[in-house]
């Protein structure tokens, strides 16, 4: 098929375009939507801006949509970027979230789009295990209990797999941060041509949550 892929520069999305193209599917645009409300209900907004970067990095068109995130009209907006491409169907990283693979899906069936999710119900543990195997992935924003600081710019590798166990076993956090306990950026992947190097960062804490704002960027050579 020919795919859209919903992305947020985050490892869920991306792992999911690694499946797709696993798979054999071709993806030919990607899709963003910036959301004004920092506390959107479908869309990742942390470092949103890298979207551009990675798209680079990928060598495939990105459509971006702006949304004032409000509760619901953000599937308008999601609708309204789908317009304007043509595919055969949608690739999205969601791995639990009912409440987001409901409204793409009934965005897509209004398109007459097949809605494909690789990630969806698939045990988070072997997920994560997965990605750490193909995906360089940090953490760049968090925002539970037993988070603190020192997690911000952390690389997820085997050992962050473990700390976060623990962290699910002590606070009850969902161990891919589906519940938005933390969000991620991906610097790397194996369909990345050049990958992503953060020049310039600023650690944010406030309360009880903390975001790691990358202030430059640039594509460099593997």
């Amino acid at each position: 098929m020919k795919l859209a892929a919903l992305i947020s520069g985050g490892k869920d999305s991306s792992f999911a375009m690694y499946k797709a193209l696993q798979a054999g599917h071709e993806i030919t645009n990607l899709i963003v939507i910036k959301s004004q409300n920092p506390d959107s209900y479908m869309y990742h907004t942390p470092n949103i801006h890298l979207t551009e970067l990675f798209a680079e990095a990928t060598g495939i068109p990105l459509i971006s949509e702006l949304s004032s995130g409000e509760k619901e009209r953000e599937v308008e907006d999601l609708k309204r970027a789908l317009r304007r491409v043509e595919v055969d169907g949608v690739v999205l990283g969601v791995i639990e979230s009912e409440y987001q693979a409901s409204r793409v899906r009934r965005v897509c069936e209004s398109l007459g789009l097949k809605m494909y999710a690789p990630l969806w119900h698939q045990d988070p543990e072997a997920l994560l295990r997965e990605m750490v195997d193909v995906l360089d992935a940090r953490i760049i924003h968090v925002s539970a209990l037993g988070f603190d600081e020192n997690w911000l710019g952390r690389k997820i590798d085997r050992r962050t797999i473990e700390e976060l166990k623990a962290l699910k076993e002590r606070y009850g956090i969902h161990l891919a941060g589906e519940g938005g306990e933390y969000e991620s950026l991906v610097v790397d992947a194996p369909f990345f041509a050049k990958r992503i190097e953060l020049i310039k960062t600023k650690k944010v804490w406030r309360g009880d949550h903390g975001t790691l704002n990358v202030l430059e960027a640039a594509l460099v050579e593997k």
